[in-house]
């Protein structure tokens, strides 16, 4: 149960990154900058990725602990998301 939980957020998290690292606000762009030279073009999605798999994999073994934070994160990353998109930050 928590796996799937955790596996829909992490659709929900990468659609809203994707969502974000196309909108071309002037802060994701010159983070895009930053993290370009350190990490390369797919950086912040490998970054993503990892957390995603972290969390199924705590999730797998029954954590509710993790699934709540994750869920939590995908919470901020929503507001977050929403303030970028909507021009407020």
């Amino acid at each position: 149960m928590y796996l799937i939980a955790c596996f829909l957020l992490g659709i929900a998290n990468f659609a809203m990154h994707k969502a974000v690292v196309e909108s071309g606000h002037p802060f994701v762009e010159d983070t895009k900058l930053y993290f370009g030279k350190h990490f390369g073009r797919s950086g912040s999605y490998l970054l993503e990725f990892g957390i995603l798999i972290g969390a199924m994999l705590f999730a797998y073994s029954g954590s509710v602990m993790i699934a709540g934070f994750y869920a939590a994160y995908t919470g901020f990353n929503g507001i977050a998301a929403w303030l970028l998109l909507s021009r407020r930050m």
